[in-house]
């Protein structure tokens, strides 16, 4: 990646997490899937979901349907209720979750083109910014 490409990526990620640190992500002010797309101007690739929880977002981040949506999440509880939850919506194929606990992302660099932090757990920003493909976005 050349140094100009990197500056345009990083400028991308710092507006995108400026803009959303004001924003809860859970609750009845957060954002839904389509806001945080549209925010982020993603509607197809790779979204990974860093902290999915109960999987409601996880699943509402399919919207367009051009995309794949990897949910990760520490407690074994919450993968179990995000997954029941994405099943029920018959959408476990293009979406799925799985328990996640170290500190590097389980993918290659450059790969996905969103990565929504609901709760980072041990990926620090350096790490959301190398699976980011270029021109990628993130919504912390």
């Amino acid at each position: 990646m050349t140094d100009r490409t990197n500056i345009g990526q990083v400028l991308s990620v710092a507006l995108l997490v400026a803009v959303c640190l004001s924003r809860p992500m859970s609750g009845a002010d957060a954002p839904s899937g389509a806001e945080i797309l549209r925010t982020a101007d993603v509607s197809r690739g790779l979204i990974v979901h860093l902290g999915c929880g109960d999987g409601r977002l996880t699943a509402d981040l399919y919207a367009s349907g051009n995309c794949i949506v990897h949910g990760l999440d520490a407690d074994a509880s919450n993968v179990e209720a995000a997954r029941a939850h994405i099943r029920d919506h018959g959408l476990y194929g293009p979406a799925s979750v799985e328990r996640w606990t170290a500190s590097r992302l389980p993918y290659i660099d450059n790969l996905a083109n969103l990565v929504v932090a609901d709760n980072p757990g041990e990926a620090a920003m350096d790490e959301i910014m190398r699976v980011l493909a270029p021109g990628g976005s993130a919504y912390v």
